[in-house]
C-alpha cells in the first residue's frame, strides 16, 4: 500500500513543483518556443549561408560573374568574397554555416520533440554559438571597417546570430547550465531585448556613420 501510494503521489508533486518555476521563466526560454527560435534563426541562417556557398561556386566558375547580391561597389558579395577575410580557414566561410546551422536546426527540432537534452550538451552549443558570434564579430569589423564592402547574405546571417546568440547565453544561465548570480540573472531577464536591440542599433549605427557619405548621396 505504502509503494503504491509514492508512486501515485510523486508525479503530481513533481509536475505541481515544475510548472511554476516553467512560468517564471522569460517566454523565450523555455523549451518549445526556444525550439521554434532554433529553427527560424538556424534555418534563415542556413539559406543565407547555402545562397552563398552557391554564389561563390559560381565565382570559381566565372571570376567575372555579376552576382545576385552585387549591387553596387559597396554592396557587393562578390567583391568580400574575393578577399583573405572571406576563406579564413582556407575555404570559403559559408560552409562552416552550412554545417553549423544544421546543429542549431536539429537541436530546435529536438527539442520540440520533448527531448531532454544533457548539460554537457548545451556547454558545447554555447561553446559553439559563442565562436561563431566572435568570427561574426570580426568579420563585421573587417567588412565595415577594412573592407570597406557589404555582402547582404552575410549580414543576415549577422542579424540572426545576434540574437541566437544572446538569447541561447540567457537560456543557459537562467536553467543553470552555466553559474551565475541570481543578480546578474535577473538583470538578463529584464533586459535581454533591450541589450538585443542595443546590439543591432550599435551595428546600424556603424554601418550608416562608414558609408554615410555613400548612402546620403545616393538619396540625394
Amino acid at each position: 500500500m505504502t509503494g503504491r501510494f509514492e508512486k501515485d503521489t510523486m508525479p503530481a508533486s513533481s509536475v505541481s513543483t515544475r510548472r511554476p518555476t516553467d512560468e517564471k521563466l522569460p517566454a523565450l526560454t523555455r523549451a518549445k518556443p526556444f525550439g521554434w527560435f532554433l529553427i527560424v534563426t538556424g534555418l534563415v541562417s542556413w539559406l543565407a549561408s547555402a545562397t552563398l556557398v552557391l554564389e561563390r561556386l559560381a565565382l570559381y566558375a566565372d571570376p567575372n560573374k555579376n552576382l545576385s547580391c552585387d549591387v553596387n561597389t559597396w554592396i557587393s558579395c562578390g567583391n568580400v568574397m574575393k578577399t583573405p577575410q572571406a576563406a579564413i580557414l582556407g575555404f570559403p566561410n559559408p560552409f562552416i554555416g552550412v554545417a553549423a546551422f544544421v546543429v542549431i536546426i536539429t537541436t530546435g527540432v529536438v527539442l520540440l520533440a520533448g527531448a531532454q537534452l544533457s548539460r554537457w550538451y548545451w556547454l558545447g552549443l554555447q561553446a559553439g554559438v559563442t565562436a561563431g558570434f566572435a568570427l561574426v564579430c570580426w568579420f563585421w569589423f573587417q567588412a565595415v571597417y577594412v573592407i570597406a564592402t557589404l555582402c547582404p547574405y552575410c549580414m543576415i546571417v549577422w542579424a540572426m546570430m545576434i540574437p541566437l546568440f544572446i538569447w541561447l547565453t540567457m537560456r543557459n544561465i537562467v536553467h543553470g547550465v552555466i553559474p551565475a548570480p541570481a543578480g546578474l540573472t535577473k538583470f538578463l531577464k529584464d533586459w535581454a531585448w533591450i541589450i538585443m536591440g542595443l546590439v543591432y542599433l550599435g551595428v546600424l549605427a556603424s554601418i550608416f556613420f562608414k558609408f554615410m557619405y555613400l548612402i546620403i548621396g545616393s538619396n540625394a
